[in-house]
């Protein structure tokens, strides 16, 4: 099964998920995986990419919980020279350069409520401004976004922008932790005895 290559899963809930990463995968819907650390959503965010319209195109993935504050406008929008003190040249940000690919945002429910602001601007607007230009520059995404914190219960405790839920959520998808899906125990740990077997010369 080519287009699942990363995948090792013979549990129906785990094929359930094939199945709508089968079907969302070839449209342009934006994309919310939600599941437990370690539950590979980002190896769901590349199987969307592998099987959709833009595959041939830049998959570009950002650990939103890893950029800090100060250099969150810079990373993601990019900056033009001398708009602050180390931008020694003009530099593209994430979203302009995964423009016609995919963006994936991982852990978007670690993100401040100012910035959350500044990502709802661009997904609205689809375009970007580099720190230091006011030159609007439009921008062609597919946006797939994950997180393990309950995105739901942040908005209820007004942690986490409303509208931008609505924004990023047009088909959610959930990865179940490994607790509840034991057909892929076996599975798995044949795969991980064959790798590490070929990888160290053992039997």
């Amino acid at each position: 099964d080519q287009p699942f290559q990363d995948f090792i899963a013979e549990s129906p809930l785990m094929r359930e998920v094939l199945g709508t990463i089968r079907r969302v995968a070839p449209t342009e819907a934006n994309v919310l995986i939600l599941g437990e650390n370690g539950t590979g959503k980002e190896v769901v965010a590349r199987a969307v990419h592998r099987q959709s319209t833009r595959s041939e195109q830049v998959f570009v993935s950002v650990d939103m919980g890893a950029v800090s504050d100060t250099l969150f406008e810079s990373e993601l929008f990019g900056h033009v020279k001398g708009a602050f003190t180390d931008a020694r040249s003009d530099r593209a940000g994430r979203f302009e350069i995964a423009s016609g690919g995919t963006l994936f945002l991982d852990e978007i429910g670690n993100l401040p409520l100012r910035l959350q602001a500044r990502i709802l601007t661009v997904l609205e607007q689809r375009q970007v401004i580099r720190l230091g230009s006011n030159h609007p520059i439009p921008i062609d995404i597919r946006l797939i976004c994950a997180t393990s914190m309950p995105l739901t219960q942040l908005v209820m405790e007004q942690r986490f922008r409303q509208d931008l839920l609505y924004r990023i959520n047009t088909v959610q998808i959930t990865l179940p932790p490994l607790r509840q899906r034991p057909e892929d125990i076996l599975p798995l740990a044949e795969h991980y005895i064959q790798t590490y077997c070929a990888k160290y010369k053992k039997r």
